[in-house]
């Protein structure tokens, strides 16, 4: 049986796929408008999301027909729109809201950058810098507005990630764990409140830490965890009998990586763990797109890759680290490391 796709014209699917990002452009701009904050209470026509927006009504309405085409709204007659389920993700309050991940995607931080991407295949390396003059984390750094946007998604990115990852991991040996480069604490307070006799620490960049906190008292072990101050390519909080990376060691070339584990080897117990959350890519010809195409934007934004289980292997051979499973759980995987 021919699947939907085989049964399109070669060149229609190549339409399909060449425009896709004109879907994604669509998507973002309703994310950053906030269209579906203002249709939270209720079906309402176009010319008053419009006022309340500031917008103007005929062009929102082109944004809001197409966008109800990808199933985000839904029109109804009279110009008026209605959210869908799948639109219900783009309201900023829902859970499981993906609104900042679609507003960073649309981004010129994100955006202008991949419309280098062959560039970056020609050269190995990141066009960020090309396009916007200046490092992903100096830009982030300096441009407060995108940095909220990028944290926001990367906070709901990781959402739909850690719970597969807790009920997968069996973290309950582990009596204190460092989360190197922890973010806002999400996946450390999850496996926190599953993990009663643990106690925590988050490490992180001095402006990151200063507004981290929420999580752990969401999940309220917020006595059980400290918040320390640094940059782990210099050293790491020592003592950890855990070392948890989610989602770090993909920002980061190989010399980069390895100087980040090789300073979680020196500081972590000699029966301790490293624990790397990654989208494991496969070594082989096997059917992965989202995982091929994180890929491609860590090429191009930062130097970063995907890996394979052989490449993290050789990663943590010359961090002084051996390799001792992988652990599925779900997207990401747990992959984990001890002493050598």
């Amino acid at each position: 049986m021919q699947t939907e796709t085989s049964q399109i014209p070669p060149s229609a699917r190549i339409l399909q796929l060449a425009t896709a990002g004109w879907m994604s452009a669509a998507v973002s701009a309703a994310a950053e408008l906030g269209v579906a904050d203002e249709l939270a209470r209720g079906p309402r026509t176009v010319e008053d999301i419009a006022k309340s927006i500031d917008a103007d009504a005929p062009t929102l309405y082109r944004l809001l027909r197409a966008c109800a085409d990808f199933g985000l709204f839904r029109e109804e007659a009279g110009r008026v729109f209605a959210l869908t389920e799948t639109g219900e993700a783009l309201r900023s309050d829902a859970p499981g809201s993906m609104r900042n991940f679609a507003r960073w995607v649309g981004e010129p931080a994100d955006r202008f950058t991949w419309s280098r991407l062959a560039e970056s295949v020609l050269t190995g390396r990141s066009a960020f810098a090309a396009v916007h003059g200046r490092s992903v984390w100096e830009y982030l750094r300096e441009e407060t507005h995108t940095a909220r946007v990028f944290n926001g998604a990367m906070t709901e990115a990781s959402s739909g990630l850690i719970a597969p990852v807790v009920n997968a991991y069996d973290f309950s040996s582990f009596r204190k764990i460092v989360d190197v480069g922890g973010g806002q604490g999400a996946l450390l307070a999850a496996v926190l409140a599953a993990n009663p006799d643990a106690q925590g620490v988050l490490f992180d960049q001095p402006e990151v830490i200063a507004a981290a906190g929420r999580a752990f008292e969401d999940a309220g072990v917020a006595d059980r965890v400290e918040k320390h101050r640094g940059d782990f390519f210099e050293s790491v909080p020592a003592g950890g009998d855990a070392y948890l990376m989610s989602n770090i060691i993909h920002d980061w070339d190989d010399e980069h990586s390895v100087r980040i584990l090789a300073n979680c080897r020196a500081a972590m117990t000699a029966d301790a763990r490293v624990l790397l959350v990654e989208a494991v890519m496969p070594s082989g010809p096997a059917h992965a797109p989202t995982v091929k195409l994180m890929d491609l934007n860590m090429l191009v934004l930062c130097d970063g890759r995907q890996r394979t289980e052989d490449e993290f292997r050789a990663l943590f051979r010359e961090a002084g680290l051996e390799l001792s499973r992988v652990v599925p759980g779900g997207l990401c995987s747990v992959v984990e490391a001890v002493r050598a």
